[in-house]
């Protein structure tokens, strides 16, 4: 391990982390300069914070995607009620309003889930990728359109719809798409190979999320998603 890539590595976890604060910043304001719900904003850093394992591909050390999400378990437990360090709550006002809008624990669990794929995938970030993009994009998907145009509800654990459901399909198959597309420029394997590990990928997140109470698909979404997708050949 030499010098230099190890202080390439930490610049580039430095860009993340640069970035990941500016998510932050921003998401925890757009009510006030946008006028928009704290829901739409939650929504925003979901999806934001999900474009990173487009980025993990260039780290040659494979212990510093994990770093880049690990504290933000602790950053993103203090910004909930149950923080015992108020004053840091305070301080952390914009993303603990957001946190408060959806579950309390939903943003702790998405850190949890980035944590563990980085650490157990960091070496083929497109499973990475084939947990936290449902999560990011088709779950925003579900809810934006759910809540417009949902007309058709039911109700397994939490309320859900049919219109929301088919929206986190149709976007999870598609950002995974595009995404094997990326890495496949990157790794070298053939967009082919992980088609029917895409589309289970997407399939089997929609159903997990229809039954999943509000919160913790941030962990169980990434968890199976990737589950089928390393079952169905896209971890090879």
């Amino acid at each position: 391990m030499r010098i230099e890539e190890v202080a390439t590595n930490a610049l580039l976890m430095l860009l993340c982390y640069i970035y990941i604060f500016i998510i932050i910043f921003v998401s925890g304001r757009m009510d006030r300069f946008l006028k928009i719900s704290p829901r739409s904003s939650r929504k925003f850093l979901h999806v934001m914070i999900g474009n990173l394992p487009f980025i993990i591909p260039f780290f040659t050390l494979s212990f510093f995607p994990t770093l880049v999400a690990a504290p933000f378990i602790i950053v993103t437990f203090l910004a909930t009620p149950y923080s015992p360090f108020k004053n840091v709550n305070k301080k952390l006002k914009g993303l603990s309003e957001i946190t408060e809008e959806g579950h309390q624990w939903g943003l702790v669990f998405y850190a949890i889930s980035y944590t563990c794929l980085a650490f157990l995938f960091a070496q083929k970030s497109y499973v990475i990728a084939a947990g936290i993009l449902p999560m990011a994009y088709g779950d925003a998907a579900a809810s934006i359109v759910g809540e417009k145009f949902g007309r058709h509800k039911y109700k397994l654990v939490a309320k859900k719809s049919l219109e929301g459901s088919a929206a986190m399909f149709l976007i999870s198959l598609t950002i995974l798409g595009v995404s094997m597309l990326f890495f496949s420029a990157l790794y070298g394997f053939s967009f082919s190979s992980k088609s029917l590990a895409v589309v289970s990928a997407a399939a089997v997140a929609t159903l997990v999320e229809g039954f999943s109470p509000m919160g913790f698909d941030n962990l169980m979404v990434p968890a199976f998603s990737v589950l089928i997708f390393l079952l169905y050949g896209g971890g090879a």
